[in-house]
Formats: structure tokens, C-alpha cells, sequence
């Protein structure tokens, strides 16, 4: 395989695709890819396509089955390791997640492995869940690289969402001559992915009788900033940037931020989250998806231009 053509991917927990969308934009092929929620594969099948996707729970998925890739990428969940996951690795029935992740490496040996999870991995129960990824992908011979960055720092996103992103090359030159992107000057207002100017669809306005209509009118007194809602209070984001978007927007009435147009009080659209996440303009989701759904997974995806970037610095420093 000629490395300067054509370089593979294979992609663990790919939500709706953003990690692979990044790498696709920078050139990568996307040649595997597992999902377990059903809502986000058909996302992802009607933005990217359906030949090498395959739904289902890796822990019972075949990995012999699986692809041989130059990058493996995952937007691993965060759970807790016990001492049990410790002690016994891969062989506890209740292994976290990652040890999934490893058993892939084992299988696949890829060439790189990039992984990213939220800005609180390296110091979750006091570093340990951090040193085990870090010793496990070691124990494989991987050197390794990390740095928590925030998308409103290394990108022309304003949202406010730190993430944790670890690098690690099979190869000791390649780690080295591997660098994160540089910090970069945000150019991009909330208000050029918001305008308040535009009546949006009645569904996303809080009106009278609502609950928390009251504490939206009492808090939501500017119009040049955004509130986000944070264990059920409301709060003004910080230097006119979008606050970290999470999952929680599709399961709580009062996740998604919120916002006073010229119309009256708001959560952001779908279509604003998707703009704030990155994505394409022609990325939609299924029509028959509910809007829960669609914020849901919004707020597991990733920051899209963040993810190109690393994939560019990696194409770099591997050719």
C-alpha cells in the first residue's frame, strides 16, 4: 500500500460521524466503523454512507472480522475503571469500554490510534483511568502524545469545549515528528452562526405556560450573548462563545442553551448546534428523527475542524 495515497481508517464508537467526517476532509479513507445507537447510524448512513458501518455492541462483534487500517480513531465513552478492570484486564466480564478499544489494537496493530474523550480524563480518579490508557497503549509499543484542547482555542469555532485527545504511533519517529496544532485566534462571532433577525420554528421558542418559561424571562435579559443551562439554573457563557454542547440537550426540556432573539426566548436549533459543532452545511439528519434525538446526538459528537486538524498534523508527520 502506497502510505502517500492512501491512508486507512477504522473507527470505533463513530456516533454520527464527526471524527470520521475530520479525517475524510483532510483526505483519510474511512474503511470501518461501529455504532451502537441505532438513531446515529442512520445519521451517519445518510451523511457518509452504509458499506463499512456495522451497528451493533462491540463487545459481541466479531473482531476478526474487522478491517486491517492505518489510523484507529474512537470517541471512547468515559466510565469508571475498577480495581477489578485493573487487575484483571481484559479478561473482566465487565471490562470499561476502552479495554474494547484495546482488544482492537491487539487485533488490528494499526499504525496510529487516536482517541478523545472529555477534558477531565487525565485527572478522573486521580489520574488513574488516564495512566491506564496511557499504560495500556505503552504496553502495545505505542509512543504517545496528548493535550486537552478547547475548540474556541485551536479552531475558528466559538464554543467553549475543552476535550482531552491523545495520539499514539507505532512507530517512535513518527510520535515525534507528530505536533498538536497551534493555538489560533478565533475570528467567527456567535452571531455568525446566530441570527436573531430570523424567526425560526415555533418548537424551539419558550412561551407562557411553559415550564421554566419564568426563569428564562427573569435570567435571559441580553441579547448579545448565550445562557446555558446548568443543573437547572441558568447561566451567561463566558466571552461570547457557545457553551459546551452535551447530550443532555435531548434528554432534559431545558438542556440546549438559550438565546433572546427579536421573536423572543429560544434554545438554540438543531441546525445552530450542527453550525457550532463544525459540521457541514449539507449534513442533516433523517426526517423521521425527533428533535431530541438530534440534540442528543449533537451533544456526543465531536468539534469537527478540531479533528481535521489533528488528522493534518498526523498526515504530516507520517509522510
Amino acid at each position: 500500500m502506497d502510505m502517500m495515497n492512501r491512508l486507512t481508517v477504522g473507527s470505533m464508537f463513530a456516533g454520527i460521524g464527526g471524527i470520521c467526517l475530520g479525517f475524510k476532509q483532510e483526505g483519510f479513507e474511512i474503511v470501518w466503523a461501529n455504532e451502537i445507537n441505532h438513531k446515529a447510524c442512520q445519521t451517519y448512513r445518510k451523511n457518509l454512507g452504509s458499506d463499512y458501518l456495522v451497528e451493533g455492541n462491540i463487545r459481541t462483534i466479531d473482531k476478526s472480522l474487522i478491517p486491517e487500517f492505518d489510523v484507529l480513531t474512537a470517541g471512547f465513552p468515559c466510565q469508571p475503571f475498577s480495581v477489578a478492570g485493573i487487575q484483571r484486564g481484559f479478561d473482566d466480564d465487565r471490562g470499561n469500554l476502552f479495554f474494547q478499544i484495546a482488544e482492537v489494537i491487539d487485533r488490528v496493530r494499526p499504525r496510529i490510534v487516536f482517541l478523545e474523550n472529555v477534558s477531565n480524563l487525565i485527572n478522573h480518579d486521580n489520574g488513574r483511568t488516564f495512566l491506564i490508557v496511557y499504560s495500556s497503549l505503552a504496553s502495545f509499543g505505542y509512543a504517545v502524545k496528548y493535550r486537552v484542547i478547547s475548540s474556541d482555542e485551536y479552531s475558528d469555532i466559538p464554543q467553549t469545549r475543552s476535550r482531552t485527545y491523545i495520539v499514539a504511533f507505532r512507530d517512535y519517529e513518527d510520535c515525534q515528528k507528530f505536533q498538536f496544532p497551534e493555538r489560533c485566534d478565533n475570528t467567527r462571532d456567535i452571531f455568525d452562526i446566530i441570527d436573531v433577525h430570523d424567526k425560526k420554528d415555533e418548537e424551539y421558542y419558550y412561551r407562557p405556560g411553559d415550564r421554566f418559561y419564568n426563569d428564562v424571562v427573569n435570567t435571559v435579559n441580553r441579547t448579545d450573548s448565550i445562557y446555558r443551562v446548568y443543573n437547572s439554573k441558568i447561566h451567561i457563557a463566558k466571552n461570547r462563545t457557545c457553551p459546551t454542547l452535551t447530550a443532555s440537550m435531548g434528554t432534559r426540556y431545558n438542556g440546549a442553551p438559550i438565546i433572546r432573539d427579536d421573536f423572543g426566548y429560544r434554545r438554540l436549533t438543531v441546525k445552530e448546534c450542527l453550525d457550532f459543532q463544525g459540521f457541514p452545511a449539507s449534513f442533516c439528519f433523517p426526517s423521521d428523527q425527533q428533535i431530541h434525538d438530534m440534540y442528543t446526538q449533537i451533544g456526543n459528537s465531536v468539534s469537527v475542524p478540531v479533528i481535521r486538524k489533528i488528522a493534518h498534523q498526523i498526515r504530516q508527520a507520517i509522510e
